[in-house]
């Protein structure tokens, strides 16, 4: 019997596999960034369906397999997609596509998923131009938290205060970004 982990998690990306199933793409606490398999979630009774859309945050069950991970059974948290403004939706969006760019493999880092979440969360609650300081503020934090940049960061809260530090010293942040990205090789 296969042991069953319980984790929160944060719905990346899906990808459709065979005719019901998905493989998502998910960032945990625990476990780091994970793809996993969910199987007859694409019909139209699934009960999984809700809880697995993207940018969902989901209480996941968890079950390690020979083949990787299996999802079967998944409880809706907050689903930030209907939250946030289509231009907010599209900045976590950026960020999602460049946490699954830059973390490879199973590496349980939960300032990773801290930094991710707390993003999410503080996106409905902001400006236009504090949302664009936040998402060069969580950038700069993933890059830091993966050790691609070595610098300081001016600050790890998302309110207006520290935001308007960011918006001054944008060009710079952006910079130690690009560098980091670089520095990656990806």
């Amino acid at each position: 019997m296969r042991h069953k982990y319980v984790t929160t998690g944060i719905v990346l990306s899906r990808i459709p596999l065979a005719e019901a199933s998905l493989l998502v793409t998910i960032l945990t606490p625990e476990f780091g960034l994970i793809r996993a398999r969910v199987q007859g979630v694409r019909t139209p009774s699934a009960k999984l369906s809700s809880a697995l859309q993207t940018l969902c945050e989901s209480d996941l069950m968890l079950v390690r397999g020979k083949e990787g991970w299996r999802i079967p059974n998944a409880v809706l948290g907050t689903n930030w997609f209907r939250q946030l403004s289509r231009s907010a939706r599209l900045r976590a969006g950026r960020i999602a596509s460049l946490i699954q760019r830059l973390v490879h493999g199973e590496a349980g880092d939960i300032a990773l998923y801290g930094a991710f979440a707390s993003f999410l969360a503080a996106l409905p609650s902001l400006s236009e131009t504090e949302q664009d300081a936040a998402e060069c503020l969580v950038a700069l934090r993933i890059v830091r938290i993966l050790g691609l940049d070595a610098g300081e960061i001016p600050s790890t809260e998302f309110v207006p205060e520290s935001l308007s530090a960011i918006v001054s010293d944008r060009s710079a942040i952006v910079s130690r970004i690009n560098r980091g990205l670089a520095a990656s090789g990806l």
